[in-house]
């Protein structure tokens, strides 16, 4: 295939709005789901069966068009200047030059160099999560030992087992991937994990969402605890009520907090000092 027509095949690619899933009524388009919450009007509660499955998830990366190369990190050109490290138990929350955001895992590390703005290239030791700003003109790219992730604009995790192979599950979008030494790309769909390692590639799917079917809502206000931090309290008398929904592992929370008010009338308060969510 020739350039011309490779970078025409996966402009469509990038342009294309991923296929929306059929399973169930908790398939429901995100489109439904945004009228539904954010109405202008206030709307009485109905026994809906909803599906949270809006945002993207992306260990260490996010973006549309991936490349992997074979670049080391002696090759990446990175001149740290900027090194920031996560020594703590808990995820390090971290804002970089050009706005796009990165949740470092305990343990971790990533370095950066000056004009990253004009100059997107991070190493990193061991995971992250990544919500890049999409800019075309300046790719984002992500060296981690042999490998280099080029991200363009879509979400998605990338990390390193502890066995070396070099993991990126896609949540949202298209990537390509590409091995050094090896002429076979790799074009992957949501739901799609490419796995590297001992110079074999594969494509595998995994689960993008967690479901809870017909669980209590305190089911969920645990989960919310457990996966964002925040403590949440709830009137006694929902403690019990049951809920049927699906929510992106990497859903923002403020999106979560907002179907629950939704779906059971319920108004909210979000104390950011207190990491405290109260439902009234």
């Amino acid at each position: 295939m020739d350039k011309e027509k490779f970078d025409e095949d996966f402009d469509k690619l990038w342009n294309e709005t991923p296929a929306s899933h059929s399973e169930n009524d908790k398939e429901a388009s995100w489109e439904k789901f945004h009228t539904v919450t954010f109405a202008e009007k206030e709307r009485k509660f109905k026994p809906w069966r909803y599906v949270a499955a809006a945002s993207v998830l992306l260990f260490i990366l996010i973006g549309t068009g991936i490349y992997f190369n074979g670049n080391s990190l002696s090759e990446s050109n990175v001149i740290a200047e900027t090194i920031i490290e996560n020594t703590t138990s808990t995820i390090k929350y971290i804002v970089l030059p050009d706005s796009s955001k990165v949740e470092l895992s305990p343990n971790s590390k990533i370095s950066y160099g000056a004009n990253f703005t004009l100059n997107r290239k991070i190493e990193i030791d061991g995971e992250a999560y990544f919500k890049v700003k999409k800019d075309k003109q300046h790719p984002f790219q992500v060296f981690c030992d042999e490998t280099t992730t080029t991200v363009l604009g879509t979400s998605f995790i990338v990390k390193e087992s502890q066995n070396e192979e070099i993991i990126v599950e896609l949540f949202e979008g298209s990537v390509q991937m590409n091995v050094k030494g090896q002429d076979k790309k790799w074009i992957l769909k949501p739901g799609e994990k490419f796995t590297y390692g001992n110079q074999v590639a594969s494509v595998s799917e995994f689960s993008r969402f967690i479901d809870f079917d017909n669980e209590k809502l305190s089911t969920v206000s645990h989960y919310i605890e457990e996966n964002y931090g925040y403590k949440v309290i709830l009137p006694s008398e929902n403690l019990n009520q049951k809920i049927t929904i699906r929510i992106n592992k990497k859903e923002d929370l403020k999106t979560i907090v907002q179907l629950i008010s939704e779906m059971y009338n319920l108004n909210f308060e979000i104390n950011e000092d207190l990491k405290q969510i109260t439902f009234q």
